[in-house]
């Protein structure tokens, strides 16, 4: 399998215990890539056109490498490692953690077989505050 492109199609797994039907499912780079994206982003608490996501072989397995900013609370709030841990963690923590989350969605979602989730924050952005609505 050489290093997919916009063209190129991925097998997807079959579930295990389902019944075996003629015929095969196949998900595009382009609906990988959008689904990493939107798992990435949600881990980092950005919009997915914030994300870019890119696809390498890894002996036989996708290799996922994402490029994103990451949400952070305003650091005038932090005054102590209690608010760094109740914030989620360090950015380093957070993106540590974020590998296993994002692969498990998208290998969850789309089937496929991930080999690793290399991440590199690009940035950070505010934490969006929640807006309380007053009735």
């Amino acid at each position: 399998m050489g290093c997919p492109d916009r063209k190129a199609f991925f097998v997807v797994s079959e579930a295990a215990g389902s019944r075996t039907l003629a015929g095969h499912n196949r998900v595009s780079t382009q609906a990988l890539t959008s689904l990493a994206q939107a798992a990435a982003a949600a881990q980092f608490g950005v919009r997915p056109s914030e994300v870019r996501a890119t696809w390498t072989d890894d002996a036989g397995l996708l290799a996922l490498s994402v490029v994103s900013p990451i949400a952070v609370p305003d650091l005038g709030s932090i005054a102590s490692a209690a608010d760094v841990a109740a914030a989620g963690g360090t950015v380093w923590e957070r993106a540590s953690a974020a590998k296993g989350a994002i692969l498990r969605s998208v290998a969850g979602l789309s089937g496929t077989h991930l080999s690793r989730v290399d991440i590199r924050i690009a940035g950070v952005r505010p934490a969006a505050e929640r807006r309380v609505r007053v009735q």
